[in-house]
């Protein structure tokens, strides 16, 4: 992992997110933190006219090195450093609206960042937030940042998003599929995997020997077979399957009350079978501070769990808790990446 040239903070490449939304003010307020100073040496990727659009609505002076792709691992590393693809004039920026021009700055800079990561000059990347919608003007196959990732990187293994609060993080068995075929989709062998990867990633981020609570899929963990075998013909036996390979995992719980076991007990973590089982409390529980972040990729890849935020793009009012706390995890992940790297 590449490190500044006169301190041991890591690298991280921030891609500016979509233009039309908060992505320009969240980005000029992360640059201006100094927990996120301390924590990491940033390369923030983007069109230097639309970040100082949002600066100006988040009432910022930026304080930036201007570097090209070419150079930017030769500065100083005394202040963040702002590498200007210049692709998006600020009058082409339709506020509010998810466009083409939109989404290909966004892929843009999501693409710069993630090749510096796969090419070692950083050693994690973070976004603020994207559009899907005007992803998808640009890129006709960008079904999530996921599959994004896979194609610029061409990394074949397997990914999962997790959701990062500070007490409790939400991994999940299935994600981005139809409700009606989650049930299908559940398996011994997939269980176990997302158990797996869940500790791993756990552990990259300071845990040392993780818990993991997990939730039913069916009301009341299926009551006994009541409301559903799949708890005593899958998930049970998964269970016990991590359990007999060392990981600390417990369940099936019901998912209505399995994070309040989880904050009760001391759990870091709650796997859930589907997409909104657990998002729904994760967004409760923390929506200002909640981080996305992808798990099993070569480098940590780490963004806010919120969205663009249209209706207050340009006001100077939107939260940066949570793009802080996805640098912060970034940075502390890189870090430990490093230090295993080093002591291999």
């Amino acid at each position: 992992m590449t490190e500044s040239a006169k301190d041991a903070r890591p690298v991280i490449a921030l891609a500016m997110g979509d233009p039309a939304g908060i992505s320009p003010e969240l980005t000029a307020r992360i640059i201006a933190l100094d927990d996120v100073k301390a924590a990491a040496h940033l390369v923030v990727i983007g069109d230097r006219r639309i970040l100082d659009e949002g600066a100006k609505a988040a009432g910022i002076d930026l304080d930036l090195e201007t570097a090209t792709l070419e150079t930017f691992g030769a500065a100083s590393g005394e202040r963040h450093v702002f590498i200007d693809l210049a692709h998006l004039d600020p009058a082409d920026v339709a506020r509010g609206e998810a466009t083409l021009a939109g989404g290909t700055f966004a892929t843009a800079n999501f693409r710069t960042a993630l090749q510096l990561a796969d090419q070692g000059k950083a050693g994690a990347v973070c976004f603020t937030p994207f559009n899907k919608k005007a992803m998808r003007y640009a890129y006709p196959g960008y079904d999530d940042e996921i599959r994004f990732v896979a194609d610029v990187i061409g990394f074949t293994g397997k990914v999962r998003e997790f959701n990062v609060l500070e007490k409790v993080w939400n991994a999940r068995v299935t994600s981005h599929i139809p409700l009606k075929d989650v049930a299908a989709a559940l398996s011994l062998e997939a269980i176990l995997a997302e158990i797996e990867l869940t500790s791993n990633c756990l552990k990259n981020a300071g845990y040392d020997n993780p818990k993991i609570a997990v939730a039913g899929l069916n009301p009341h963990a299926g009551d006994g077979g009541s409301f559903g075998m799949e708890e005593i013909d899958i998930i049970e036996p998964a269970v016990a399957a991590a359990k007999a390979r060392g990981f600390d995992v417990e369940g099936p719980f019901p998912a209505d009350t399995v994070f309040l076991r989880a904050l009760k007990d001391g759990f870091q973590a709650v796997m859930t079978m589907y997409h909104d089982q657990g998002q729904i409390a994760m967004k409760l529980m923390g929506f200002d501070k909640g981080v996305t972040m992808m798990g099993g990729l070569p480098f940590p890849l780490c963004t806010p769990a919120h969205g663009t935020a249209y209706d207050i793009a340009g006001r100077g009012i939107a939260d940066v808790g949570a793009s802080r706390e996805a640098l912060l995890l970034a940075a502390r992940m890189a870090r430990k990446a490093a230090a295993l790297s080093a002591a291999a």
